[in-house]
């Protein structure tokens, strides 16, 4: 729970702190940001199915984070950098739904 705490934390100091986004990281924010958020709803899906781990939702974090990144990147060194974009939002997309929906029962069961 201390991870998802710091997570809100960190998000609420960016929001005041307004930090500097290098131009080159610019196009693949919104990719880590969709990946994050995929991170952090597995995370709460698996705490409200009591088998939350800090440390696999740390690698799992880490992980998404990159893997959508690289993936972007090779596909704009490949010149299909939007298209990949799209591919990897639609799978992130489905598995945030898919996690927001697990959720959402836990809480409409109990």
């Amino acid at each position: 729970m201390a991870a998802v705490l710091g997570l809100i934390l960190g998000v609420v100091v960016g929001i005041f702190v307004r930090p500097d986004i290098p131009i080159v990281l610019q196009p693949y924010l919104p990719i880590m940001v969709v990946a994050a958020l995929d991170a952090l709803l597995g995370a709460a899906r698996s705490y409200f199915e009591r088998s939350f781990s800090d440390r696999v939702f740390v690698i799992s974090f880490v992980s998404n984070v990159l893997t959508a990144t690289l993936l972007v990147l090779l596909g704009n060194q490949l010149g299909v950098g939007s298209q990949l974009q799209t591919a990897v939002i639609v799978v992130l997309g489905i598995r945030i739904f898919s996690n927001v929906s697990a959720i959402r029962r836990f809480i409409f069961r109990s």
